[in-house]
This record gives structure tokens, C-alpha cells and sequence, in this order.
């Protein structure tokens, strides 16, 4: 399985992102940009397409092919792709505050660590769809790493489209989300301006 390696911080300068989008505390230092050249379109269209699939943790066969289901869709293609993303089984852990980093929540969801609807699943691209009941297995969730994960994550707000249980490690999707409730530094369109080349 091919796994991108690359350190997050040094990644993250290089795409001018903020690493507390991907669940990391620490601020990558700034460095001097001594003079800029103006980027073309195709570059600011690719570094869009390489932000968003830094931050989902998605290669790019499975990002291409997520597009074309997104495009296959009705309504907008860059809201569809936005919100497959974001409906992904690790970023709904990590939405949740069961996981510090979406790297975390991919480990967690790779070790079956979690069930969606009373069966045990590991495979963190699994879409959810509303009505979904994601939960921490029962054998699991008297882990000392879950009690200090929820310790970290508790400040951490979840978002409108679960309902989250903190408590009982469980948090249920109330709906798909919507693009003004995703909050990911990705223009979309460029994307998409990308692909229908």
C-alpha cells in the first residue's frame, strides 16, 4: 500500500497551510519570501488539487476516481467531491475528537478499532451516508489511548452534521455536510477547472 511520507510540517510550508487543519498544534515558522513570481493558472489549479489531497491523506488514483463520482453527481461537482471528502470513515473520526490528526484517525480505523453499525470496519475511506452510528469497539474503549485522545480533543468543536457522544465513544451522522459547513482551505473550482481540461 503506498503511503506518502513526506514530514507534515515541511509539506505544509510548501503549500502555505496552516498545519491545525490537519489536527497538528504546532505553527510551521514562516520563512521570508524574498520576491514572488506570479504562479499560472495551472499551477494555483494543481497546488489546490495537492492541498486538498494532503489534507484528506488521499493519493492520486483514489482522488481522480472520487472525481469522476463526484462529477457522475447531481448538482456541483467541487461541492460533490468536497463533501465525499469530508463523509470519508477517518475524517469522521477525526470530526469526532476520536483521533488527535487524520493520520491517527486513519491508524485507528486500519486496526479495527471502530465499528459502523454494529459491524467492525478497517477501511478508512468508507463513505458514510446519514444514519450512520460510528463507535469505538467495545473491548477498545477502555483503552488508556482513547481516555487521553478524548482529554486532548475535548476543546475541539464538532460540526453541525454529527452528533457526537463523547461519553460512550460514539457519534452518529445526522447528515452528509454541506459545503459552508466544511472547513477546509480548498478552492474547489480550480480543481475542477483542472480535471475538465
Amino acid at each position: 500500500m503506498a503511503v506518502n511520507k513526506t514530514p507534515i510540517l515541511k509539506r505544509c510550508r510548501s503549500l502555505d497551510l496552516d498545519p491545525v487543519f490537519l489536527g497538528v498544534d504546532k505553527k510551521s515558522k514562516r520563512q521570508k519570501i524574498h520576491g514572488t513570481r506570479k504562479k499560472s493558472e495551472y499551477a494555483l489549479q494543481l497546488r489546490e488539487k495537492q492541498k486538498a489531497k494532503f489534507i484528506y491523506g488521499v493519493l492520486e488514483k483514489p482522488f481522480r476516481n472520487y472525481y469522476k463520482k463526484a462529477d457522475e453527481k447531481k448538482g456541483m461537482t467541487g461541492e460533490n467531491l468536497m463533501t465525499m471528502l469530508e463523509s470519508r470513515l477517518d475524517n469522521v473520526v477525526f470530526r469526532a475528537g476520536f483521533a488527535r490528526t487524520r493520520r491517527e484517525a486513519r491508524q485507528v480505523v486500519d486496526h479495527k478499532m471502530f465499528t459502523v453499525n454494529g459491524k467492525k470496519v478497517n477501511i478508512p475511506s468508507l463513505l458514510v451516508k446519514p444514519g450512520d452510528v460510528i463507535e469505538v469497539c467495545e473491548n477498545k474503549k477502555s483503552l488508556q489511548r482513547f481516555k487521553d485522545i478524548t482529554e486532548v480533543t475535548g476543546g475541539r468543536v464538532v460540526p453541525e452534521w454529527l452528533d457526537c457522544d463523547a461519553e460512550n465513544l460514539k457519534v452518529t451522522v445526522k447528515e452528509l455536510p454541506r459545503r459552508d459547513q466544511i472547513d477546509v482551505p480548498v478552492d474547489e473550482m480550480l480543481i475542477v477547472e483542472l480535471y475538465s481540461k
